[in-house]
């Protein structure tokens, strides 16, 4: 938070009251500052609907309704402050936190402890930051394992023997499924070079007429896929589509 943390003293000892001040004025690092005290729960109710406060630190034992219940009566505001119980009873510790209390302190309070609990009220009130928009994903089963792999780590599937490979920058993945199920499940973000291959064409650099028979096709042809500059043979009949997709990359 770049404002200053707003702080309300709800305490019916004025002693007590002036110590956490004193406290707060020797913690400048922790960015905040008081803007009301009160001396017991209806007017620290009245004052906060007047004066907006992030935060109340708050005594339990106070005159009439105590501390507890107006916590209780503060989450039915509009924008409840965050609330730190500052005590000299540890016993009510449970049922404080119980009403969402984001610290608890026992007096005599100490610096240190002051200061760990105004942070917790900054990171409570820090906003959340907004989810990434998802992109599509294949999710699979690896060896037994259930993957959500985004199509924008997907570099190649090769058909084996018996299985599927899948091919991320930093990982191959094993797969159950059959090359032409997961063509028919990743659609046109994906092109088949050959009949054993799929490449992702955002992937697809070169195309490429290879004399090392080990990485092209019978017709020579091979296309690199990146950045793993690997070369996967294409097929006669691909090599048209692979053309194209170069292309339509370019332009």
């Amino acid at each position: 938070m770049s404002e200053p943390l707003r702080l309300l003293i709800v305490d019916d000892e004025a002693l007590a009251r002036l110590r956490l001040k004193s406290l707060l004025q020797s913690l400048p690092e922790a960015g905040a500052v008081v803007v009301g005290e009160a001396g017991d729960a209806d007017s620290g109710l009245a004052l906060l609907q007047a004066v907006p406060a992030d935060a109340v630190l708050l005594d339990i034992r106070l005159p009439g309704r105590d501390g507890l219940r107006l916590a209780a009566a503060m989450q039915a505001l509009p924008q409840p402050p965050a609330v730190v119980f500052v005590t000299a009873h540890a016993e009510h510790a449970l049922k404080a936190f119980e009403l969402e209390a984001v610290d608890y302190l026992t007096k005599p309070v100490r610096r240190e402890r002051l200061l760990a609990a105004l942070q917790r009220v900054k990171q409570r009130l820090r906003p959340a930051p907004e989810p990434l928009p998802e992109g599509p994903a294949l999710v699979v089963n690896d060896r037994g394992r259930v993957l959500r792999l985004p199509y924008a780590e997907l570099l190649y599937l090769k058909a084996e023997q018996k299985y599927v490979t899948l091919r991320t920058a930093e990982h191959s993945y094993v797969l159950d499924e059959t090359l032409t199920e997961l063509e028919q499940r990743l659609g046109d973000a994906f092109i088949r070079v050959h009949r054993n291959a799929l490449v992702a064409r955002r992937a697809i650099r070169e195309l490429q007429l290879r004399s090392d028979e080990a990485q092209a096709d019978a017709d020579g042809w091979a296309v690199r896929v990146a950045p793993l500059d690997e070369w996967l043979a294409v097929s006669r009949r691909q090599v048209a589509a692979v053309r194209a997709a170069l292309a339509g990359d370019r332009a």
